[in-house]
């Protein structure tokens, strides 16, 4: 018997078929799915091509090739030509901006044939993944070091650049997920802890921006985001630097000036409270710096800076959010229960809320949604594939989605945990963040707790750049997993 073959044998010997499993189960659940969604009884089979369900096969079939010879790809390809494939996607995502057609609004989809069209985003996950798993991978990487965490944000950071400048700022979001896999490689939890802050910020600021404490012109929402903005800097003083005098001051400055403002305008003249809050944060980012200066602890000037964020976001996201198109405007305003809008922005959601709750426990049965056949829901066989699992197979079916996706993300955990190489395991954990991303934010989409952005359900969603670039996400990383195997044996 050749190398080659034995090497072939131990592959095939060594490959997790539990995920593969999973994978096959939750492609052919998808099919079913995308056949409810799609059903035309004009046109009922489900098999030709010229039906969304027949091009699905058509997707998963190919799928299937690339998934076969993705596994036969020597391990060392994956090493020695990371940064080669970085670059010629991002070179495709540059061209894309260029050449693309514009589709819906955006321009990200690549015409191959007149029926046919690709999205680069789609494939620009993996490549990322294994440039950020070749970057860790190197001698004297630390992540602790500004150089070469900035690097490895730097490498993220710019192919979502070059997807919102194709106006899909959906699929840059997704980017995002690959902050949690750094995270788990050591990255401080205080850039995790400053992106919650400012999402906190926007979300309680926008909310109640309209809202007055009562008896007093200070708006509720501003008052909020500043007393946050304060407690948050004083707390990070406290756990980072545990310098109780600066604290002290600090909550001296803030607090009391706070309250006495408070009272000053509760019970002699009324005015907005906001303007001292205001300026105490400002005389609060002072005091750090000087700090910083005097004592020379570069962690002031970290925490001044979160500081001046902090202080500044509110005022900034209102500038942004007067600059947003009235569509995207609009349907932030919804999601957060500012307006109501049943048949305009919440339209999509509220038609899936009642497609998912018409179904029940059991569903209406496959090719039985009345929601699905009377095209209620706009973008059900992609964005809003969940809602077709809800209506046709209820309560159950939806679990079941669920349940299986739970076994499928813990599978990937497991296998990012026994990794012996760090390329591999920043290459899994980028995987495994990047599908549980899609996970949360398309399920919770569908049921109107996240924000609509239009983000595919792994292996569910119709359409075939989704579809080949989960699949050479995953086994990609089953080819890296298989060769751990084969070198412990």
């Amino acid at each position: 018997m050749t190398e080659q073959n034995t090497s072939s044998k131990g592959i095939f010997l060594s490959i997790d078929w539990i995920t593969i499993l999973l994978y096959i189960i939750l492609i052919v659940w998808g099919w079913f799915s995308v056949c409810g969604a799609c059903y035309d009884f004009n046109n009922p089979d489900l098999f030709s091509w010229e039906t969304n369900s027949g091009k699905q096969i058509v997707w998963g079939g190919t799928s299937l090739v690339l998934a076969a010879v993705i596994m036969l790809i020597e391990r060392r390809l994956f090493d020695s030509a990371a940064y080669v494939i970085y670059a010629a996607m991002m070179l495709l995502l540059l061209v894309t901006i260029v050449i693309a057609p514009e589709t819906k609004g955006s321009r990200s989809w690549l015409p191959i044939t007149e029926s046919v069209k690709i999205q680069p985003a789609e494939f620009a996950k993996f490549a990322v993944a294994l440039a950020l798993g070749k970057w860790m991978d190197r001698y004297g990487f630390n992540i602790k070091k500004s150089k070469d965490i900035g690097v490895a944000i730097a490498l993220i950071f710019f192919p979502m650049l070059l997807i919102v400048a194709q106006k899909e700022t959906g699929s840059a979001l997704v980017y995002f997920a690959f902050f949690l896999m750094l995270y788990r490689e050591g990255m401080t939890g205080s850039l995790l802890f400053t992106g919650f802050a400012c999402v906190v910020y926007f979300v309680v600021g926008l909310k109640f921006q309209n809202d007055f404490i009562t008896y007093m012109p200070v708006s509720i929402g501003e008052f909020t985001v500043l007393l946050l903005a304060m407690t948050f800097t004083i707390s990070m003083v406290w756990i980072y630097c545990h310098d109780l005098l600066t604290v002290n001051i600090l909550a001296t400055i803030c607090y009391g000036s706070t309250v006495i403002a408070l009272l000053f305008s509760l019970f002699a003249i009324p005015f907005d409270v906001c303007y001292v809050m205001l300026g105490a944060c400002i005389l609060m980012i002072l005091v750090i710096i000087l700090m910083a200066f005097y004592r020379h602890i570069y962690k002031y000037a970290l925490i001044a800076l979160f500081a001046i964020l902090s202080t500044s976001l509110y005022y900034m996201s209102s500038k942004v959010i007067a600059h947003m198109a009235d569509h995207q405007r609009t349907r932030i305003e919804v999601l957060l229960g500012i307006t109501d809008d049943p048949r305009g922005a919440g339209y999509n959601v509220n038609q899936a809320k009642i497609a998912i709750g018409s179904g029940g426990l059991w569903g209406k049965g496959f090719l039985n949604g009345t929601q699905t056949k009377l095209k209620y829901v706009p973008e059900q066989h992609t964005d809003f594939i969940f809602c077709t699992v809800g209506e046709e197979e209820g309560f159950v079916g939806a679990a079941g989605v669920l349940i299986v996706y739970l076994l499928f993300i813990w599978r990937l955990i497991v296998m990012a945990e026994r990794q012996i190489d760090t390329m591999s395991r920043v290459y899994g954990y980028s995987v495994l963040c990047i599908f549980l991303f899609h996970l949360f934010i398309n399920v919770g989409m569908v049921l109107g707790l996240t924000p609509v952005i239009g983000i595919p359900l792994p292996f569910f969603s119709y359409g075939g750049s989704s579809l080949w670039g989960f699949t050479l996400l995953l086994f990609i990383f089953l080819r890296l997993d298989a060769e751990r195997n084969l070198k412990q044996k």
